[in-house]
């Protein structure tokens, strides 16, 4: 093995806001709080060694430009797609347009600052 993904570092207007939101996702919890206002989360006691990446919220006060060059997959754990889809709506995720046709197998959400991400449809096995 050459590499493997230990961290995702997504910038944030409130990165605070986006930490919960995607801890309350994930099943994460606030690894580290740095200086610079960025805040790591991961599955509870990773470390580096962990099989999960964690994720950092960067702050910055750039705007978003254009679409995202790489989004985010999530796969439900322990029920349904459906069931899956309303607890992210109701964590605060929402649905966007970005040219589906209606019958994909996979829904195209937001999360509270705008970046998209997908939820698919097969049931993934708890770590």
């Amino acid at each position: 093995m050459a590499c493997r993904i230990s961290e995702l570092v997504i910038d944030a207007a409130d990165p605070g806001l986006l930490a919960a939101f995607w801890s309350d996702v994930l099943g994460y919890v606030e690894l580290e709080r740095e200086s610079d206002g960025s805040i790591a989360i991961g599955p509870p006691g990773a470390g580096p060694d962990s099989p999960q990446p964690i994720l950092v919220l960067s702050p910055t006060t750039a705007p978003r430009t254009g679409k995202l060059r790489l989004h985010i997959d999530v796969n439900a754990t322990d029920r349904d797609q459906d069931a899956e889809l309303e607890r992210l709506l109701a964590l605060g995720a929402r649905p966007v347009d970005i040219g589906q046709t209606g019958t994909e197998s996979w829904h195209v959400l937001a999360d509270p600052e705008g970046n998209e991400f997908c939820l698919l449809r097969t049931r993934l096995n708890p770590l």
